[in-house]
């Protein structure tokens, strides 16, 4: 482990018990619902069991020192979507564990695009973008892939009877279908307290939405951690302080040869 300071050790090992920690539980719980005959959820242990292996592809492939700090909030942020939302069922017991990972996946999707341009900027000599630009771009990129999940999940949803887009409840309607002049007239019906399908009440005290309302507010807390990283990014690249937080978040290029020392 030569090049490492002393103080640099505990964080070596936690990346090395997280990552073992979680793969077992991962392991373990594909087992039990292999035997249970569930195979959507041994998918999910799958997946993330493969999820679980990238951060260390795109270090060798990319030549990426991938920080020991954001490789273990990635860790985490896989097993508590997949495993803990997914197979627990989180994201129905627990109201705001959708919106916590969404607010996440912000601030690491634009640590991400952050980093990317970052690197690129400091390596090239053709280059030297200011910290607003670098801010904006992982803005940008930050939305772009919370833009793209959520075009995910609705492919998901219409063409597989999935739920991704979680439906709320909601108790007024603003609509122009309704309008029988024809003339553009928004209908306001209010106070909607039950809603019958094929004679059936649904029972759940209003009318439910199909998605709209769970995709508006993930875009607005992924929005919420896109600017927050961005404001962050922004300061470290004026200052590139080594001991903040940040600088434990934003990958670096290692040279050829060199390997990372866990």
């Amino acid at each position: 482990m030569k090049g490492r300071r002393r103080n640099d050790l505990p964080r070596d090992k936690r990346l090395v018990v997280t990552y073992v920690v979680l793969r077992l539980i991962v392991l373990f719980t594909l087992v039990a619902q292999a035997m249970n005959h569930n195979y959507e959820n041994v998918f999910y242990c799958i997946l993330a069991l493969i999820l679980f292996m990238l951060p260390s592809i795109i270090e060798r492939r990319m030549l990426i020192d991938i920080p020991d700090t954001l490789e273990i909030i990635i860790l985490v942020f896989i097993f508590a979507a997949e495993i803990l939302g997914e197979i627990r069922a989180y994201y129905q017991k627990i109201p705001v564990w959708d919106t916590a990972l969404h607010t996440v996946t912000g601030f690491l999707t634009g640590a991400i695009g952050f980093s990317l341009v970052s690197l690129l900027n400091r390596e090239s000599e053709h280059f030297n973008l200011t910290p607003t630009y670098l801010a904006f771009v992982s803005l940008c990129f930050s939305m772009f892939i919370g833009v793209m999940w959520e075009f995910l999940e609705f492919f998901m949803d219409w063409f597989f009877a999935t739920d991704m887009q979680k439906d709320t409840i909601i108790h007024t309607i603003n609509t122009v279908l309704l309008d029988e002049s024809k003339t553009n007239t928004v209908v306001h019906i209010r106070d909607i307290r039950e809603v019958v399908v094929n004679g059936t009440d649904l029972g759940v005290g209003g009318y439910i939405d199909i998605g709209l309302v769970d995709t508006m507010k993930d875009l607005a807390v992924t929005l919420l951690g896109s600017v927050s990283f961005s404001v962050f990014g922004f300061f470290y690249e004026r200052r590139h302080p080594e001991g903040e937080l940040i600088s434990n978040l934003i990958p670096k290029v290692r040279k050829s040869g060199e390997e990372k020392e866990n």
